[in-house]
């Protein structure tokens, strides 16, 4: 599902892209059937390693739930203490905010953002996994907001939603027979994802999107092929009692305890060592 048109798609060009969303390391804009994204500088991503750290440390005793309002829905005010953080870096000493812990989490990012995207354009492209991409000779988009423009060679699907988001739509509305379908076709995307030979160790439903009766995987920085990785990530989730918990549907499905327990039992036999091993290829 890759292709390579003459130009750059018109509705790119046509008026500025949207802010859609944003990751440690990527910004992204959308028109209305296409995004495309912003690599983030090394600076960029170091203010945004230190806010979550003081964020996860100190958000419980910020007033009026503040703190975890911003860890759970991200948001201007996150972009706002993003920038903040920014600027200090640049003016204060590098002594003092680039720790070796800070470097640490820096290089294993870019590393493993890196091989993710390599293991994805390698084995996933053409693939109903992922949204679709085209490529075209570079061109100028204009976006809202800093830097206001950006050269881009490549666009991506838009998808419809992500997936806690639809999942969130859908508990709202009473949907709950197309809830369970949702839930059951990650867990089934997620299992051709293993039969290519690649597992996410960053399953998150925000990593996941909606592109018709598919889900797709959006963020492939979690992805490897190394079963040491995968063993280490399936360890610890097989701890995990409620997984829906832990996927953040506790308020989608507070009123539907029999679906939270229908997926978790599915969760649960699907997502550990021995079913891993006998999906993955050779």
């Amino acid at each position: 599902m890759q292709g390579t048109p003459a130009r750059c798609p018109e509705e790119l060009t046509r008026s500025r892209l949207k802010r859609l969303g944003e990751g440690i390391g990527k910004v992204v804009y959308a028109s209305e059937h296409w995004v495309v994204k912003r690599e983030r500088t090394p600076t960029e991503v170091v203010s945004l390693i230190l806010l979550w750290k003081f964020l996860h440390r100190t958000a419980h005793h910020l007033p009026f739930g503040w703190g975890d309002r911003l860890l759970r829905h991200p948001s201007r005010e996150i972009r706002f203490l993003r920038a903040v953080a920014h600027g200090l870096m640049i003016v204060l000493p590098k002594s003092l905010w680039y720790t070796t812990h800070v470097s640490t989490v820096l290089r294993r990012y870019v590393k493993h953002d890196r091989r993710g995207e390599r293991l994805a354009r390698a084995w996933l492209t053409g693939t109903d996994l992922l949204p679709q991409r085209v490529s075209f000779p570079p061109a100028t988009v204009l976006v809202s907001g800093w830097p206001g423009w950006l050269v881009v060679s490549e666009a991506t699907e838009r998808v419809e939603a992500t997936l806690d988001k639809w999942i969130d739509h859908l508990a709202a509305s009473n949907r709950f027979d197309e809830v369970e379908l949702w839930l059951n076709r990650l867990i089934d995307t997620r299992q051709a994802g293993w039969r290519a030979g690649l597992f996410s160790t960053d399953a998150h439903l925000k990593n996941f999107g909606v592109v018709r009766d598919r889900v797709v995987l959006l963020d492939t920085g979690g992805l490897t092929d190394r079963w040491s990785d995968i063993s280490a990530r399936l360890e610890k989730d097989e701890q995990i009692a409620e997984p829906h918990l832990k996927l953040g549907l506790g308020a989608a499905l507070a009123g539907r305890p029999e679906i939270a327990a229908r997926f978790n039992t599915r969760w649960k036999a699907t997502v550990n060592r021995e079913s891993v091993r006998e999906h993955l290829p050779g």
